[in-house]
């Protein structure tokens, strides 16, 4: 068996040695011709056939191993000067997207306080000064 360790692993004629020895264990015909002396010699053991088959190269079991898949394109590498371009590209851009929303939320804001003044209802923030006022004149009602 050492003869095929340049073209099999040790679990590859493994796997053939098994498979074959299946297959003849479940009266497939034997690939070689063999005396009955032989068939005697090897005292019929299908695993033996098996070892026998393969080191005559009359078995018709092929081995696929998986290989790498090799993608066509070439990645190429990037000078830094390419990443700085890129970079700044992209926080232009960024920048550009804020722009934009900022200036959707001060109008979507400017329309919201033309809908209350249309409508007449005054509304002014409430600030932590009011609240004392409120507090102030609660604790004189309750004395």
């Amino acid at each position: 068996m050492s003869k095929f360790e340049d073209k099999f692993t040790k679990y590859e004629v493994a796997r053939i040695l098994g498979a074959r020895s299946l297959q003849l264990a479940m009266d497939a015909p034997i690939l070689l011709k063999l005396s009955a002396e032989e068939m005697d010699e090897l005292n019929y053991n299908t695993l033996k056939i098996a070892e026998r088959e393969l080191e005559s190269n009359v078995l018709p079991i092929t081995v696929k191993r998986p290989l790498p898949k090799k993608s066509g394109k070439m990645i190429k590498k990037l000078s830094e000067e390419e990443i700085k371009e890129k970079l700044e590209k992209e926080t232009k851009q960024e920048v550009k997207k804020e722009k934009v929303e900022d200036k959707v939320t001060v109008e979507g804001e400017e329309k919201e306080e033309k809908e209350i003044e249309e409508e007449g209802e005054i509304m002014e923030m409430a600030t932590p000064e009011d609240e004392d006022a409120v507090d102030e004149g609660d604790e004189s009602e309750e004395i």
